[in-house]
């Protein structure tokens, strides 16, 4: 049995690249899914399809669509999201996509490191388990697997 895992968080640094190597050796079965890694090809998506925009606030709007459009299908077709929650970046898309996982009924890891259980204490209590790095959340999706 695979799992499809939706990868929510930042795009600032590759916590997601040294996730899936470590999955993969573990040997895990799991299929990862998320946001598009390449920050300059998210901020510029929505020009680079629909044309140039007038100013920025429409750049950003236009690359929000389609990035929302590339996250609800890629969390519809999850069977988990796992959500990572640094100190480093704000931390808006993270959280608008771990409040869209409950919504959509996916369970739901919390990542986040203890300096962030007050901010993050309403979510926590609505995700399946919250750990604190993203080795855990492996150990987690290993169990699950067994």
């Amino acid at each position: 049995m695979e799992l499809v895992v939706y990868l929510a968080g930042q795009i600032h640094d590759d916590w997601r690249q040294q996730l899936r190597q470590k999955a993969e050796e573990r040997g895990l079965p799991l299929i990862f899914k998320g946001p598009q890694e390449d920050h300059d090809r998210s901020d510029s998506i929505g020009e680079r399809i629909k044309g140039e925009q007038p100013n920025k606030e429409y750049r950003d709007h236009t690359a929000s669509e389609v990035n929302n459009l590339r996250t609800r299908i890629w969390m519809e077709k999850a069977d988990v999201v796992l959500a990572l929650f640094g100190d480093q970046y704000r931390q808006w898309n993270t959280a608008l996509d771990a409040g869209a996982a409950i919504q959509a009924g996916k369970p739901l890891i919390l990542v986040r490191p203890a300096e962030l259980i007050h901010p993050l204490k309403e979510l926590a209590q609505r995700a399946q388990v919250v750990v604190e790095s993203p080795e855990q959340a492996l150990d987690a999706l290993a169990y699950v697997l067994e």
